[in-house]
C-alpha cells in the first residue's frame, strides 16, 4: 500500500523516505554544466547518508526539479514539492533563480539550504526558513577586488548584461575600489559588440576587463576579440562570477580561457574528507569536480545531521540552523547572522581567486586567498 506524504513534512514511523526537494539548472538557459556538478554532490552524498542507515531508519530521498534558470518555474517547484510533503529544499547555482526559490520557500514555511547562489539579498527581509553555504557576493567580490589592487590594477572595465545579480557585482567593486583609488568602467553588452568592447578599453586605458555576461555568450566572443587585439596586449580579462571553472571553458577557448582569473570556494589543500568526495565525484562526472559539486555534498551532508537529530518536522529544522556544527568537505560549516543578509550563513567558506595554467590549461594556480 502506498501511504501518501505528509504535507507538513512532520515526522513519519513508518519507514517512508525522508524527501529532500533538490532545486538544479539541468536544462539552457541554466548552467546546465555547473547543474551537473551540483547533483553529483547532492547524490554522492545522499547515497552514502543512505549506505549509513538513512535518516534514523529512513531512506533519505532526492525529489529532483529542473529550473533551467527560470525564476518562475523555480518557484512553481518549490509550490510542488511543499505539496508532496519535502521535509526541506536544497541547491541552486543561479542567484536570480535562488531568490524565487527563497521567496516562495520563506512564504510557505519550508526549510531551504541554497547551495551555490551568492546575491546577498537573497531574501528582502530576514527569515529563519533559509540558510546559505556559499559566501555572500559582497564577500567574495570585495576579496576579488583586493587581488585587482594588490595586481596593480586601477582602471578597470566591466562588461555587463541587465541582471540583478551583474549589477550588484559591479556595484560592490565600484564601492569597494573607489576609496582604494580604484575606477571601475561600466560597457553595456547591450549596446556593444565584442569589437566595440576592445575600442572602449584602448580609448579608456583600462588595464583590466571582468566579463559580467553570461557564458557561452558573449564572454566567449568578447575573450576571443580581446585576445586577437594587438592593441590589448597588456589587457588582464577576468571572470569573478566563476566561468572559467569548468571544462566547457576551456572547451570553448582553448588557450585563450587561460590566465583569466575567477573566484572559485575551496581551501589549497583539502583534508580527508574532501580528498575522498573529491576522488568518488571524479569517478561520478568522470572529470575533475568543480567547487559547486563541493557544495552540494555539503548542502544534504549538513540536512542530514540536522534531520537525524532533530527529525524531519520542517519548523524543527529551521529552528536547528543556528546550531550546526558540521565537518564539510571544506571546512567546518556553522551557520550564523551576518550585517546585512537575511539568512542564515556560513561565514565564511575558503575563498580563492585561480585561474587556469597558460602552460597547461587544465591545471589551476591559486592567486590570491581571502
Amino acid at each position: 500500500m502506498n501511504t501518501p506524504p505528509s504535507p507538513s513534512g512532520r515526522e513519519r514511523t513508518d519507514g517512508s523516505p525522508v524527501r529532500i526537494g533538490a532545486l538544479v539548472p539541468l536544462t539552457p538557459p541554466g548552467w546546465v554544466e555547473a547543474g551537473r556538478h551540483l547533483l553529483a554532490g547532492l547524490e554522492l552524498a545522499a547515497s552514502e547518508v543512505n549506505d549509513a542507515g538513512g535518516i534514523a531508519g529512513r531512506p533519505l530521498e532526492l525529489v529532483v526539479r529542473d529550473t533551467a534558470a527560470d525564476p518562475r518555474r523555480a518557484a512553481a517547484a518549490v509550490d510542488e514539492l511543499a505539496r508532496l510533503g519535502v521535509a526541506a529544499l536544497a541547491g541552486e547555482y543561479h542567484s536570480v533563480v535562488a531568490r524565487a526559490a527563497a521567496a516562495r520557500a520563506d512564504a510557505l514555511g519550508l526549510p531551504f539550504l541554497c547551495s551555490s547562489a551568492v546575491l546577498d539579498t537573497l531574501t528582502e527581509q530576514p527569515t529563519r526558513w533559509v540558510a546559505r553555504l556559499a559566501p555572500a557576493q559582497s564577500h567574495g567580490w570585495r576579496i576579488y577586488a583586493d587581488f585587482l589592487l594588490a595586481a596593480g590594477h586601477r582602471r578597470i572595465a566591466v562588461a555587463t548584461q541587465p541582471s540583478v545579480y551583474w549589477a550588484a557585482g559591479a556595484g560592490i567593486l565600484r564601492d569597494h575600489l573607489a576609496p582604494r583609488g580604484g575606477t571601475v568602467i561600466e560597457l553595456d553588452m547591450g549596446a556593444l559588440t565584442p569589437a566595440a568592447v576592445c575600442d572602449e578599453l584602448a580609448g579608456n586605458r583600462a588595464t583590466a576587463l571582468l566579463l559580467l555576461v553570461g557564458h557561452p555568450e558573449p564572454a566567449v566572443s568578447i575573450v576571443t576579440s580581446v585576445r586577437r587585439d594587438r592593441r590589448l596586449a597588456g589587457v588582464m580579462i577576468g571572470a569573478p562570477a566563476g566561468q572559467p571553472e569548468f571544462a566547457a571553458w576551456a572547451r570553448s577557448l582553448g588557450g585563450d580561457g587561460a590566465a583569466i582569473p575567477f573566484l572559485r570556494y575551496l581551501p589549497e589543500r583539502l583534508g580527508p574528507l574532501g580528498a575522498r568526495v573529491a576522488t568518488a565525484l571524479r569517478e561520478r562526472l568522470a572529470e575533475a569536480p568543480s567547487f559547486v559539486a563541493f557544495e552540494g555534498y555539503d548542502t544534504v551532508a549538513v540536512l542530514a545531521e540536522v534531520l537525524c537529530a532533530h527529525g524531519a518536522d520542517r519548523a524543527r529544522t529551521a529552528e536547528s540552523w543556528p546550531g550546526v556544527a558540521v565537518e564539510g568537505t571544506r571546512g567546518r560549516i556553522r551557520f550564523s547572522r551576518t550585517p546585512g543578509i537575511g539568512v542564515w550563513q556560513w561565514a565564511w567558506p575558503p575563498v580563492q581567486v585561480v585561474d587556469r595554467d597558460p602552460a597547461d590549461p587544465g591545471r589551476f594556480r591559486i592567486l590570491h586567498a581571502g
